[in-house]
C-alpha cells in the first residue's frame, strides 16, 4: 500500500528554528508540511511560508489547538484517510526531521498504526531535556503501563499515526495533554502500535512548557489528570 503522508507543525514563537525544521523533512517522502501558527506575535508563520510550509493560524493558545487545526485541515485534502499518515513534530529544532522515514517505517512495512519517537531510546544531548521532563516522562509512562498495560518509554511528541486511526481514536485535549491523551486512546482502542529510538538536541529558544515553573506545573498536572480521566 502507497501512503501520502502529511507533516503537521504546532507552532508558537518559532520565527528562528521553523525554517530549519522544515527544510530538513525529506521532501520526497512527504506530501504536505502544515504549519499550524498558534497565535504567534514574531515571523513564525512569515518564516514557515517562505520555507515551502502550508500555514493554517489558529489563534486560540493550546498545543492541542493546534494539532486538532491541523488534523481539521487534513480532514479536508486527504481524500483516503486509510492510505494516509500524519506526523506530528515540534517547531523548535529539538528533533532531528531527517529521522522522520524511521518513524514512519514501521507503519508503511509492519502494519503498525501509531509509532512514537522515543526520545529514551535515542541519544539526548547533555541539557536537552530538563530533570522534571525526565521524570515526568518516566512516571507517565509507569501509570499508562500500570493502568492501561501500554509499554511506552517517552511522551514524544514526534510521532506518527495512520490517520483513519487518529479520527477513530477522537482526539480532544486543547492544550498539555495532547500527546498522552493519544497513547491512552491508542490503548483503548487496542492500536498496534510501538516506539522507535529518536534522537533529540537542545531546542532553538525557550521551551514555553518545561522553561517556566507555571509551564511545568500546568502540564504536569494535565498529563496525570489525563491518565486518570480515561481510566
Amino acid at each position: 500500500m502507497e501512503y501520502k503522508v502529511l507533516v503537521i507543525i504546532p507552532a508558537f514563537n518559532e520565527e528562528k528554528s521553523i525554517g530549519k525544521v522544515i527544510n530538513d523533512i525529506p521532501k520526497d517522502f512527504v506530501t504536505e508540511i502544515v504549519v499550524v501558527n498558534n497565535a504567534s506575535t514574531d515571523q513564525t508563520a512569515e518564516e514557515a511560508s517562505k520555507a515551502g510550509a502550508t500555514v493554517l493560524n489558529e489563534n486560540r493558545q493550546g498545543y492541542g489547538f493546534a494539532c486538532l487545526k491541523g488534523i481539521e485541515y487534513a480532514e479536508s485534502v486527504l481524500a483516503e484517510k486509510e492510505n494516509s499518515i500524519i506526523v506530528f513534530i515540534d517547531g523548535d529544532y529539538s528533533d532531528f526531521p531527517q529521522e522522520m522515514p524511521d518513524v514512519v517505517r514501521p507503519i508503511v512495512e509492519e502494519d503498525y498504526h501509531m509509532v512514537i519517537g522515543s526520545r529514551a531510546l535515542g541519544k539526548r544531548e547533555s541539557g536537552s531535556m530538563t530533570p522534571q521532563q525526565i521524570f515526568g516522562n518516566w512516571l507517565a509512562t509507569k501509570l499508562l503501563k500500570l493502568y492501561y498495560n501500554a509499554d511506552f518509554t517517552d511522551l514524544g511528541p514526534f510521532r506518527a499515526i495512520r490517520f483513519d486511526k487518529l479520527l477513530e481514536i477522537d482526539m480532544k485535549d486543547q492544550t498539555y495533554g495532547w500527546t498522552v491523551e493519544m497513547q491512552v486512546k491508542a490503548a483503548k482502542h487496542k492500536l498496534r502500535f510501538c516506539e522507535v529510538k529518536v534522537n533529540y538536541k537542545k531546542r532553538i529558544g525557550v521551551s514555553k512548557v518545561s522553561g517556566t515553573i507555571k509551564g511545568t506545573i500546568l502540564a504536569g498536572y494535565k498529563i496525570l489528570w489525563t491518565l486518570f480521566k480515561y481510566r
